[in-house]
C-alpha cells in the first residue's frame, strides 16, 4: 500500500486490506482517528514507518505469521489499543512502536525478535503484563520508560545488554532476572530507579 494512501480520512471506520498487499507503507492510515476494524492478511510482511499512528480508536489488530519487520512508531498514539501479540515471524521492532498506548495492558512477543527498541513501550501507563522471550538478548534505553502500572517482569538470560533508564519511572515494578548477577553489559543506569531486583530466578520453582 503506497506511504500516506488514507492519511487523514477521519471518516475511514474500517477496512479489509486484500491479499495482494505485501507491504503497508509509511503513515499509511495516519490519524484515522475513527478506525476501528482493521484486517491484515497473511500476504504483508511489513509494516511501515508510522503506519497507524494516532489512529485512536483501535482497540485491537492481529499481526499475521507472514510479516517480519515492524517499523518505528507503527502504532504510537493508538490510545484505544488494548492488547497485541507479536508472531514469531517477527524479527525486527522499531523505536517507539507503542509510544503512548495509553490502555495497552497485555503485550505478549512470542519468540522472534532478538531486541526490545528504544521506548517501545514508552508511556504505555495501563501496561500489566508483558512477555519477554528467550530470543531478546537487548533491552534498549527507555524501553518501559513511564509504564506506571506494569507490577512485574522477567528478564530471561539471554539479555546481556540492557541501556540507560530502561525501567525509568515504573514505579510499581518488580524485576525478576534470571541472571544471577548483574552482566557486564547492563548498563550502570539500567534500572535508574533502583526497583526491587529478584536475582537468579526460576519460574518453574513457583
Amino acid at each position: 500500500m503506497p506511504k500516506g494512501l488514507f492519511a487523514d480520512c477521519e471518516s475511514l471506520t474500517d477496512i479489509v486490506i486484500p491479499n495482494s498487499v505485501t507491504r503497508i507503507g509509511s503513515i499509511t492510515f495516519l490519524c484515522c482517528r475513527n478506525l476501528v476494524n482493521l484486517s491484515i492478511p497473511n500476504s504483508v510482511t511489513s509494516i511501515g514507518f508510522r503506519a497507524f499512528f494516532n489512529c485512536k480508536s483501535l482497540t485491537t489488530t492481529i499481526i499475521p505469521d507472514s510479516v517480519t519487520t515492524i517499523e518505528g512508531s507503527a502504532f504510537q498514539s493508538c490510545t484505544s489499543l488494548k492488547e497485541i501479540t507479536i508472531p514469531h515471524s517477527v524479527r525486527t521492532l522499531g523505536n517507539n512502536l507503542f509510544f503512548g498506548c495509553e490502555s495497552l495492558a497485555s503485550v505478549i512477543i512470542q519468540g522472534g525478535v532478538t531486541y526490545i527498541s528504544r521506548g517501545l513501550f514508552w508511556n504505555c501507563t495501563s501496561l500489566t503484563s508483558v512477555t519477554i522471550p528467550n530470543s531478546v538478548t537487548k533491552i534498549e534505553g527507555f524501553a518501559f520508560y513511564f509504564c506506571t502500572s506494569l507490577p512485574s517482569i522477567v528478564i530471561p538470560n539471554s539479555v546481556t545488554i540492557i541501556e540507560e533508564n530502561a525501567f525509568c519511572m515504573c514505579d510499581n515494578l518488580t524485576i525478576y532476572c534470571e541472571a544471577k548477577t548483574k552482566p557486564e553489559g547492563w548498563n550502570d543506569d539500567w534500572n535508574y530507579d533502583k526497583r526491587p531486583v529478584i536475582w537468579d530466578y526460576n519460574a518453574s520453582e513457583e
